[in-house]
């Protein structure tokens, strides 16, 4: 199949990690335009390689998006991916729910794509942990296999003080540490029980996995998930009053339940609106990630 040459690139090779991205929107634009037509044969990866100035692995990565978004079908070794024929399933259109019940089924979605990828950004990792714990028990009752799970995940920094949770009387301030302290060990436990579970699958399963934390110096007023690349998922720590016992100790606290924060998925399939936020949002994330975040560390 001949390269179109009104888009061939005038850029050379780059190493940016983010390039598959742009070329994974320029084809899923050329295939809702109907440049690419359903059950047309795609151009084989050294073509778009070299019409894109591209590493063939930015474009196996950028097909690999695509078919999650099952926008392609059919690839087999030696054999190009086609354009999917007919009407492909919309995304289910859901109403927001609250994290612990709305975070579930679209992360089991997730993981029906060989390749799975998830980047968060939260509080703790209570929410995702509790999430892809379903995933762990289909993996070892043998119903999923996926080939490689990426996960990588934004978390508070220690050494910050925290926005919330903090006291409602400012002159009770929490100058010994207890607030920050059990947010700490939270933080720790669950991001610990995250990564022995994910990482075990190496071992158990033989499944490439990847996870990787990095520490922030801000404590974020949302949370965010990024699945496959595909979708977003956002919610607001809204902060409420509650009380809190420490011990003997009891205060009064402004903080927010992150399990029950509403969330609001954005996807491609629903809209420019959409699909400009999922851009967005995963433009964000990688901007922290490379910049201002540092290295996390989980031990006491």
């Amino acid at each position: 199949m001949s390269v179109d040459p009104e888009h061939a690139s005038v850029r050379g090779p780059r190493a940016s990690r983010a390039f598959h991205r742009e070329i994974a929107d320029e084809l899923r634009s050329r295939i809702r335009s109907g440049k690419l037509r359903p059950g047309q044969r795609m151009p084989t990866q050294a073509e778009l390689a070299e019409e894109f100035g591209a590493e063939r692995g930015a474009v196996r990565e950028a097909l690999r998006v695509l078919h999650s978004e099952r926008l392609l079908t059919g690839a087999t070794k030696g054999s190009p991916a086609r354009v999917a024929q007919g009407e492909r399933p919309p995304w289910p259109a859901a109403p927001p729910q609250p994290t612990v019940a709305g975070l579930g089924p679209r992360v089991a979605a997730a993981f029906a794509a060989p390749h799975v990828r998830i980047d968060a950004l939260c509080l703790t990792a209570v929410s995702l942990t509790l999430a892809v714990g379903e995933q762990l028990r289909l993996i070892h009752a043998g119903e999923l296999k996926p080939a490689k799970i990426d996960v990588r995940v934004l978390l508070p920094s220690r050494r910050i003080e925290l926005a919330f949770p903090a006291p409602v009387d400012p002159a009770g301030a929490d100058d010994d540490g207890l607030l920050h302290d059990r947010w700490l060990a939270v933080r720790n436990a669950q991001g610990m029980v995250l990564r022995q579970n994910l990482l075990a699958l190496r071992t158990t399963h033989g499944i490439d996995v990847r996870l990787t934390f990095r520490a922030l110096p801000f404590t974020p007023p949302v949370k965010l998930y990024l699945l496959n690349e595909a979708e977003a998922l956002f919610a607001y720590y809204t902060l409420g009053r509650r009380e809190q016992e420490f011990g003997r100790e009891s205060r009064q606290l402004y903080d927010a339940d992150g399990t029950r924060s509403m969330l609001f998925a954005f996807a491609p399939d629903a809209g420019a609106r959409d699909t400009a936020f999922v851009a967005e949002s995963r433009r964000w994330f990688e901007a922290l990630w490379e910049t201002i975040s540092s290295d996390l560390d989980l031990t006491p």
